[in-house]
């Protein structure tokens, strides 16, 4: 039994790589997009220039601008920037029944609340079934078929598979499990670790800080995951360690080529200002240092990452001052 009728809340790169496999593999599917000329280029050029440029979409792919439109879906995939996903979220429970499953695509931490993507959720949506989609995913690549692992996390374990067979393809592989703090925390926090990366990787500081950076950037994920709650095996797994390695690895990221950008002496204001699509580890920074602040977690280089991003310090002193901090046991 797998879901035939998808609606997509999204139509970024990422949402429409998503609903571009799903209509290929037979599915029904409705996108619903915010910019009307992202929905008049899916309905009629099938294409999606402004986030998905150079790769041609599903004939089969319908878009909308109209959330109501998706009522008759029986499963919606929720793929908005992370801090507009509880607005929107509350507008789509008006439109849909309670038995239709949200599964969450952003990658994130809302920063006016510090809650994970699935509290945020609960709160505007409490009524929905719901899941975490998570894991080492370019949005092109997908898009274009090439071979890729994702994980589904979702707390009842047979909605968990449903969704992992409807979603899954001979292309696209996909593992279930029912730690969403885990999914939630690894998309989440190697967004910031990778602006870091990126840091790292424009200051042409080297294939040796870089493997120290990310390994230590695993290490403070886990201890601030593990913290909230998550199992040491999902941060071993495809949505913590894998989607980490991935993201600090390729400029391809937004967040890393970010980092490379500040790493290289540009403004953030620069940056963003010329970008369409969201950095969400600037926004996630924030909300992680005042996380791992009120338990009582190190999380240095995400402090660090925030103190470059907001302007408080420059990108060579903060080096210096994650290089020079005491020594320590490894463990």
């Amino acid at each position: 039994m797998t879901f035939r009728s998808i609606g997509v809340m999204g139509g970024g790169a990422w949402g429409t790589a998503l609903a571009h496999r799903l209509a290929l593999n037979g599915r029904s599917v409705l996108i619903w997009a915010f910019e009307p000329e992202t929905v008049d280029a899916i309905n009629t050029h099938h294409t999606n220039p402004l986030f998905l440029a150079d790769i041609p979409l599903s004939h089969a792919l319908r878009a909308t601008s109209d959330l109501s439109a998706l009522s008759a879906c029986e499963l919606v995939l929720l793929v908005p920037p992370a801090q507009h996903l509880g607005r929107l979220a509350g507008e789509l429970v008006h439109h849909v029944s309670r038995d239709v499953p949200f599964v969450i695509c952003a990658k994130g931490i809302e920063r006016e609340t510090n809650r994970l993507l699935q509290d945020v959720l609960a709160a505007t949506a409490p009524h929905q079934p719901f899941a975490f989609l998570s894991g080492p995913s370019f949005a092109s690549e997908v898009a274009k078929g090439l071979p890729a692992a994702l994980t589904v996390a979702c707390p009842d374990a047979d909605l968990g598979r449903k969704i992992a067979e409807t979603i899954g393809s001979p292309n696209l592989r996909l593992y279930w499990t029912d730690d969403v703090v885990g999914v939630a925390i690894g998309g989440a926090a190697k967004n910031v670790l990778a602006i870091a990366a990126g840091i790292v990787d424009g200051r042409a500081l080297g294939a040796n800080a870089h493997a120290a950076l990310v390994t230590r950037g695993f290490a403070e994920l886990r201890r601030f995951a593990e913290a909230h709650g998550a199992r040491a095996e999902t941060l071993a797994g495809l949505s913590g360690l894998g989607d980490l390695l991935l993201t600090c690895g390729s400029p391809q990221s937004r967040n890393m080529s970010l980092g490379r950008a500040l790493g290289q002496g540009q403004s953030i204001e620069d940056v963003l200002g010329a970008r369409t699509s969201v950095t969400e580890g600037v926004y996630t920074a924030a909300a992680m240092v005042a996380m791992a602040e009120a338990k009582g977690i190190d999380v240095p280089i995400s402090r660090a990452v925030l103190a470059i991003v907001e302007g408080h310090i420059g990108v060579d002193a903060a080096i210096e001052a994650l290089m020079q901090r005491p020594l320590k046991a490894e463990d």
